[in-house]
């Protein structure tokens, strides 16, 4: 089951929250429905990829545990918080060391993640649990094309 709701604040935040699964496509739609078309496919990948963590990592696939995604757009900033009700993601300091090195970050297991997300988000941040995940990305202004098109 997908839960969407929108509350007026400082900022207008809406939510999704589901049960710990592998199957995103309507989430990610739901997600993607704003971003410009130019970069809809580069970030529903780091998307995709924060969530299959959140789901698989964070919540073992435990379908009693949710998933909860608040989303905002700022200007030209689109930001996405994800929650999970794991332990905790706490990524050792060989694989952010290896983030600098791509090709050898990118083949290993260990980093693969991190590294796509820090290539299509210009904003990645944990909260100190390591159970929450600040994404921004923005869209105009920006100094690069969308990698993928």
């Amino acid at each position: 089951m997908i839960a969407v709701s929108s509350r007026l604040a400082k900022r207008n935040w809406n939510t999704i929250s589901f049960a710990s699964t592998l199957y995103l496509v309507p989430i990610l739609d739901l997600l993607l429905s704003e971003i410009p078309s130019q970069w809809r496919q580069e970030v529903r990948l780091g998307l995709q990829e924060a969530l299959v963590n959140a789901a698989k990592h964070g919540n073992q696939l435990d379908p009693s545990k949710t998933v909860l995604v608040r989303f905002s757009v700022v200007a030209d900033q689109y930001w996405w918080v994800i929650s999970d009700q794991g332990n905790g993601f706490r990524p050792s300091s060989e694989c952010l060391s290896n983030l600098e090195e791509s090709v050898s970050c990118h083949e290993r297991e260990c980093g693969r993640g991190l590294y796509i997300l820090h290539q299509v988000f210009d904003k990645v941040q944990w909260n100190r649990q390591g159970t929450e995940l600040r994404l921004c990305k923005q869209v105009k202004h920006t100094l690069r094309a969308p990698v993928i098109t």
